[in-house]
């Protein structure tokens, strides 16, 4: 009697120990592809979820909104933006990509620094700066580093914001041209070169570059809000892909290039990422309570 009951007592802390080993192999196993932010805690944190969502993890834990994120090209680490100063000042990040190491790289208070994007070398950072110079004029600036940190310089060529490497190492961006018109432009990463992709009275924004380099998802308000469009490297064969009564925003590739996950609001205001398939057919909802997702494309 004495051994039945010893087996009784250890069996529901073996049944523990069995579900603990599994559930360890599981998220040891899962590998993280898309970053995304979410106010799921009342603040906004990044996380890390599988390619079909089933799985998360948060990244970061300290008090003003983290996002604007990017992966570097091995897909070790991140960068991203985060608040300080009440919001007044952005500064851009890098972190391991569990969220370990965490490093403030840009310091320059009462500056909005954000879209930050990595070279496809993994050596540089590229990131937008927008402020209100002396004179309450409002500046949108690029602005390069390496990847520690040091060495920042602005591309004075350049203004605009949202920038995106290509596979050969030229800036996708979004280029101001006159206070109603912001075009999707590509240039050197030096500044030279510019070239116009878009041509419309609206605003063109959040350009991301397929894996493959042969084309450019962004967001559009030239059809009156927000919507998700599709063009070739070049500009041509531009395409609407969402339609919807509320504003789609910051697109991006999946790594084979065959689906699109964008941001959008339901009835009630709460973003929502979406999920599509390239040519705008088979939306549905993939992460609830989430904005800023990003795919991750690793470059061999």
């Amino acid at each position: 009697m004495k051994y039945i009951k010893t087996i009784c007592i250890l069996l529901p802390f073996l049944s523990f120990l069995v579900g603990y080993s599994q559930n360890n192999k599981k998220t040891e196993s899962t590998s993280y592809t898309i970053a995304y932010s979410s106010k799921e805690t009342g603040d906004s944190e990044i996380y890390l979820t599988d390619s079909k969502a089933e799985s998360k993890t948060r990244t970061t834990n300290r008090p003003g909104r983290d996002g604007y994120i990017a992966w570097s090209p091995d897909g070790k680490r991140i960068t991203s933006y985060g608040y300080y100063d009440g919001g007044n000042t952005w500064s851009i990040h890098t972190m391991n990509s569990d969220g370990t190491n965490m490093k403030r790289l840009t310091h320059a208070k009462n500056k909005w620094d954000n879209s930050p994007t990595w070279s496809p070398d993994g050596k540089k950072i590229v990131f937008a700066r927008d402020y209100q110079d002396s004179e309450e004029v409002w500046r949108a600036e690029l602005w390069i580093m390496n990847s520690n940190g040091s060495e920042q310089a602005q591309i004075k060529p350049l203004n605009g914001g949202g920038p995106y490497f290509t596979q050969e190492g030229k800036l996708v961006f979004h280029s101001i041209f006159h206070s109603n018109s912001e075009e999707i432009c590509i240039a050197n990463i030096d500044g030279s070169n510019v070239t116009k992709l878009t041509n419309n009275k609206a605003k063109d924004l959040h350009p991301e570059v397929s894996a493959d380099g042969k084309q450019i998802v962004f967001m559009s308000n030239r059809d009156g809000n927000h919507e998700i469009y599709v063009m070739n490297i070049d500009g041509a064969n531009q395409k609407r892909l969402t339609n919807n009564d509320v504003d789609d925003w910051n697109p991006s590739w999946s790594p084979d290039g065959s689906k699109i996950i964008f941001q959008s609001s339901d009835e009630n205001g709460e973003k929502h990422v979406y999920m599509m398939n390239n040519d705008g057919s088979s939306v549905e909802k993939f992460i609830n309570n989430a904005f800023d997702a990003v795919w991750l494309k690793t470059r061999k």
